[in-house]
């Protein structure tokens, strides 16, 4: 159910970040995370940089993995954190590199309210002046295989900027299973195959060349992802 207006949406949804090994940028990310919602869920997941050191001091729930586990597993972790949380309505995730704006977040709560989806992507307008050729060339090629496979056309299928709503969050904890990039896509194909309400809306394309804080494994987990279309489309064909 979406919610009257963004300005309860400050109180009544709850911004998880999955961080690894984000350097400096994470601070600044949480910072500007707290200015825009009262809840905010940081999941260090087995970072060795010294990264979250002074997050404790800040105005979030701080869950720490003794080692590396994958941003799936953190995902999944922060999301039942929020639904321990009764009054939580919804969940925003945004990575902890400094490549989603935080102060985008109203926008992904006024796309929700108004259309009432479950699940709301913000998507990257991919202007090849902005972004690298690998990470154009990887999301046009999941865009068309997925309407390839599915019939489905998304502007941008790999964001991590996504809004949740708690019914779908539910959902997601009981049987997505934990793994890396892959439970991204596993999420949106879940509310494609499910018939939950799938919304898009715009948001900046923020690219720091060579970033130092990308642990995308291009060739590992572009396999990983493949592998997840692909078993999400044979269980289809059955």
């Amino acid at each position: 159910m979406a919610i009257a207006n963004t300005g309860e949406a400050r109180g009544r949804i709850a911004i998880v970040i999955p961080c690894y090994n984000a350097g400096n940028a994470v601070v600044s990310v949480v910072a500007q995370t707290v200015a825009a919602a009262s809840r905010v869920i940081v999941v260090d997941d087995g970072s060795t940089d010294g990264c979250t050191a002074q997050l404790p001091s800040m105005p979030v729930t701080m869950i720490v993995f003794p080692t590396n586990r994958g941003k799936g597993f953190a995902l999944l972790e922060g999301f039942r954190t929020a639904l321990a949380m009764p009054d939580v309505e919804a969940a925003v995730v945004l990575d902890a590199d400094g490549q989603h704006d935080p102060s985008e977040i109203p926008a992904l709560c006024e796309k929700w309210r108004e259309t009432g989806a479950d699940l709301v992507i913000g998507a990257r307008t991919f202007d090849r002046r902005l972004v690298p050729f690998w990470s154009w060339f990887g999301n046009m090629a999941t865009v068309r295989v997925m309407a390839w496979l599915f019939g489905i056309q998304l502007p941008d299928t790999q964001s991590g900027f996504r809004l949740h709503s708690r019914r779908f969050l539910e959902s997601i904890v009981e049987t997505i299973p934990g793994g890396r990039y892959e439970t991204e896509m596993a999420i949106v194909l879940k509310a494609l195959r499910e018939g939950y309400a799938v919304a898009t809306t715009p948001i900046r394309t923020v690219y720091e060349t060579g970033n130092p804080t990308s642990h995308f494994r291009r060739l590992r987990d572009s396999m990983r992802v493949y592998r997840t279309l692909a078993s999400a489309w044979f269980r289809r064909m059955r």
